[in-house]
């Protein structure tokens, strides 16, 4: 009876290294992002109320509104082949240059939609390969800011 109690204790010690070792960190995001950048000849406030605007008529949807100068936006989300949910996100990040100037960042990251090892279901960082649509929202700022 005694080797029975010790084989199972030493199996159940086994199976907890075994499932301890399936556990992984999370995925480093780091170098994810696309990040391009512009300064527009424009007060913080205004610059910020373009920006506002331009996210509004490209149909992102703004989950933060910061008025010390920060916006997450992301596109909708649609589906391809694998029917794998996906988006983009963009962090847009407003600085105050001078009285008359702003400088504005976006950075640009792919999202999937999905669950990994030890999670909730959630969106999911992935690498950006296209920021055009960062591009456009820069160009609509400072197209808004010349007007």
């Amino acid at each position: 009876m005694k080797h029975i109690a010790n084989a199972t204790k030493w199996g159940s010690l086994a199976l907890v290294v075994v499932l301890a070792g399936c556990a992984s960190a999370a995925r480093d995001t780091s170098g994810f992002a696309i990040t391009d950048d512009a300064t527009v000849n424009a007060p913080f406030q205004k610059a910020w109320q373009m920006t506002k605007e331009v996210l509004r008529e490209e149909n992102l949807d703004i989950y933060t509104r910061d008025k010390r100068g920060f916006f997450v936006a992301f596109t909708p989300s649609k589906r391809h082949w694998r029917l794998i949910p996906h988006r983009q996100k963009y962090t847009i990040t407003l600085e105050e240059v001078s009285a008359t100037a702003t400088h504005i960042t976006v950075e640009t990251v792919n999202q999937v939609y999905g669950v990994t090892l030890l999670t909730y279901p959630d969106w999911h960082d992935r690498k950006a390969t296209d920021d055009a649509e960062a591009k456009a929202i820069l160009k609509a700022v400072q197209a808004k800011a010349a007007a």
